[in-house]
């Protein structure tokens, strides 16, 4: 009986001793479990902390951008008032600029068959070209080339403007009008400011027509005129009139009188007048200067198309030569056929 009890006892304690082991095991597991999910926790809380920051400063950043870009909204539509302004300025000066300068009806008038190829740089240019009836009935024309392009370009020709006409009112001779407007501008721009007054001024060719007799009075400053004459070969004759070496405005040679040329014309000859727009435009394969004895053997070469084609050819020559580069200054050429 001792022995079955002993038995039963040590039986009782093994049986015990392993739920024991059970329970310590479960509580281990339980206690890994807890450690796992505590850690979890703290990572997950660390994450939202961090996700949290991260959201608060994209709101920040979203905020300070938003605005930025009300910032640059606002600005932009302060440059595009503020460029409809000057835009609008421009095209009004242009409108004024316009006014100044010779009309069709008065061209057609005194002219059988002419062209004007006229290419600003700028909406306003510093060239101009200008026509009127002298007070001894011949039609004067000026081609002209002011100091500067745009806006300074275009306040400098409307004062050479108001000088040439303020020349014709005494005088009729193309030396003596260039005379008298040079006079002018010097008087005028004195008053600019600088310590020796202005220099600034005008190249420019001014012809006098006397249909009737078959003649043309020339006198120019730095721009030459061209006379293409078929003579009666198949040779054209290219008849350059050289302009005095020197501008219409303060200069070394300001008190050295214009010289005055007078042609006896033919029957189709041709009078073109030129600023140097066209001949120094930088263009073609090479990225050079176009040069003035290239555009006199382009008019001689054409000299005998109709007016109109003349300028078509002109234009498709300059825009071709140009390419994508960039116009340098402002360009005018006149063909007339007596």
């Amino acid at each position: 009986m001792k022995y079955e009890f002993e038995k039963k006892e040590a039986a009782a304690v093994l049986e015990q001793e392993k739920k024991d082991a059970l329970i310590n095991a479960e509580r281990k597991k339980q206690k890994i479990v807890l450690i796992l999910v505590s850690v979890f926790l703290v990572f997950v809380s660390f994450l939202s902390v961090i996700i949290f920051r991260s959201l608060r400063l994209n709101q920040k950043k979203n905020k300070i951008i938003t605005e930025q870009n009300e910032v640059v909204i606002h600005q932009k539509h302060l440059v595009e008032e503020k460029h409809k302004e000057i835009t609008d300025s421009i095209n009004y000066a242009e409108r004024i600029q316009r006014s100044f300068l010779a009309t069709k009806e008065h061209l057609n008038a005194n002219l059988n068959e002419y062209f004007i190829l006229f290419k600003p740089k700028d909406v306003v240019s510093g060239d101009f070209y200008w026509s009127a009836t002298l007070n001894n009935g011949l039609f004067a024309l000026v081609t002209a080339d002011s100091t500067g392009h745009g806006v300074p370009g275009a306040i400098m020709s409307l004062l050479n403007i108001g000088g040439i006409e303020k020349a014709i009112e005494t005088y009729t001779s193309p030396a003596d009008i260039l005379n008298s407007t040079r006079k002018t501008i010097i008087e005028r721009l004195k008053k600019d400011g600088s310590p020796e007054g202005g220099k600034d001024g005008m190249d420019a060719s001014l012809c006098v027509y006397d249909f009737k007799n078959k003649k043309l009075t020339i006198a120019a400053a730095n721009n030459p005129v061209w006379i293409i004459r078929n003579s009666g070969t198949e040779a054209l004759e290219v008849i350059e009139i050289k302009p005095d070496k020197m501008p219409i405005g303060k200069h070394d040679k300001d008190t050295i009188s214009f010289t005055q040329q007078e042609i006896n014309l033919q029957s189709g000859d041709v009078i073109y007048t030129i600023t140097d727009g066209f001949p120094d435009q930088f263009g073609g394969p090479n990225g050079k200067k176009f040069m003035s004895k290239n555009l006199r053997e382009l008019l001689a070469a054409n000299a005998h198309l109709r007016m109109t084609q003349q300028k078509q050819l002109l234009e498709e020559t300059f825009a071709s030569w140009v390419g994508n580069m960039e116009q340098v200054d402002d360009v005018t050429l006149i063909g007339i056929r007596v």
